[in-house]
């Protein structure tokens, strides 16, 4: 389920698919659990190691990174 605030991570170099819909178990990664409606996963390649925040909340303008958009939550 989403959150209202962003989650930091260190990836490793790979693609990654963020959850759009916010009803994904594996937040903020998308697990499918979109099927059925009009969300789609966003998709983001990381070429080296890198520590990332991305948007928890689903109200981002620039998924899947966090743009400060939950403290109007």
């Amino acid at each position: 389920m989403s959150d209202q605030y962003p989650i930091v991570l260190d990836l490793e170099p790979d693609t990654y698919y963020w959850c759009s819909c916010g009803k994904t178990k594996n937040q903020p990664f998308c697990d499918g659990s979109h099927e059925g409606t009009n969300f789609l996963p966003i998709e983001f390649t990381l070429t080296e190691k890198k520590q990332v925040t991305l948007c928890n909340c689903q109200r981002t303008n620039d998924g899947p990174w966090c743009d400060g958009s939950h403290e109007n939550i």
